[in-house]
């Protein structure tokens, strides 16, 4: 199957899934849409920088508590704290990754494993009285759409997933731009990068604070969905799940997509299985990994019209 006839069928089935599902597979339907805005906004590190970032997670955390203690604290309706809340995780992203930007590999994912710990320990010692410690904030209201307050299960699907449907859009975009490709650079080669008059520092600390911002608005809407949060739903292991899903993807958007239905889908579908579950799961990934490598979807080679036209015309002036 190509992945134009994907293109058609997988948002088809998305909006079919609550019609012909029960509400618990709605809610995971809600989970794993959730989960791809994550994955999407690491993707931009990650997958189109090649930024080693196993603390994705802590950005979700500070844009979660923000929506939280702006809503239950200064009283704000839920949408109007999204943009404060990725502004947050950007901000934070910018003071964290300033001085840790030029490390490359394995040096920047141990630090950014120390960070998710940090965020974590931080919010559990209730940060200048506001994040209600180990016990997490309570009370976090519904969002109001257009006066309908959104409630049930199916709402918050096609609310999350119109979110992602838009995420993609945008991030399909900066993939096709200049800013796009000056990444994918980087990620190949970074010395090449540079030497080709790229500036690596300011586009990967750039790449780092758009992921972080995406991943601080996806928090709103985790914490609108559960109304309750705590410091034990942002741990690394949460880190570690989003970096593998971004991983196996191959770093398209389509795989990334895949990726997560794989990762948090396949579970649920074994979960008839109890104990033996995750080892089925495991050995699926270990799999996976041997006869693709390269990723369930990698990003298909770009186009340039332009340069195949110039060297076209080039190989005929030789031949002639």
């Amino acid at each position: 199957m190509n992945r134009k006839a994907l293109y058609i069928l997988i948002p088809a089935a998305l909006c079919l899934l609550p019609v012909f599902s029960n509400a618990y597979w709605t809610e995971v339907g809600v989970m794993i849409g959730i989960y791809a805005l994550l994955s999407l906004s690491l993707n931009v590190m990650l997958g189109q920088a090649g930024i080693f970032n196993m603390g994705h997670t802590a950005f979700f955390a500070v844009g979660a508590y923000t929506t939280a203690i702006l809503n239950t604290i200064c009283h704000w309706p839920i949408f109007l704290t999204m943009l404060p809340a990725g502004a947050a995780a950007g901000l934070f992203a910018l003071f964290i990754a300033r001085p840790i930007i030029h490390l490359r590999g394995d040096y920047l994912l141990v630090v950014t494993i120390g960070i998710v710990e940090i965020v974590r320990i931080a919010l559990i010692n209730n940060v200048f009285g506001l994040t209600g410690g180990s016990n997490g904030i309570f009370g976090i209201s519904r969002p109001m759409f257009f006066g309908f307050k959104i409630v049930k299960g199916i709402q918050f699907y096609y609310l999350v997933w119109g979110m992602v449907t838009i995420s993609l859009l945008l991030f399909h975009g900066l993939w096709k731009s200049r800013f796009g490709r000056a990444l994918n650079y980087i990620k190949e080669d970074d010395v090449a990068a540079e030497g080709c008059g790229i500036n690596v520092t300011d586009y990967k600390l750039s790449a780092f604070v758009l992921g972080a911002f995406w991943a601080g608005m996806a928090g709103t809407v985790y914490a609108a969905k559960m109304v309750t949060i705590a410091p034990e739903s942002f741990n690394f292991m949460e880190s570690v799940m989003l970096f593998a899903v971004v991983i196996l993807s191959g770093g398209s958007q389509i795989g990334v997509l895949a990726s997560v239905f794989l990762f948090i889908g396949l579970p649920e579908v074994l979960r008839e299985f109890s104990e033996a579950r995750m080892l089925i799961f495991g050995l699926a990934m270990m799999v996976m990994m041997v006869w693709r490598p390269q990723g369930l979807l990698p990003p298909l080679a770009r186009k340039y019209p332009l340069a195949k036209r110039l060297l076209d015309e080039n190989s005929t002036e030789k031949a002639a």
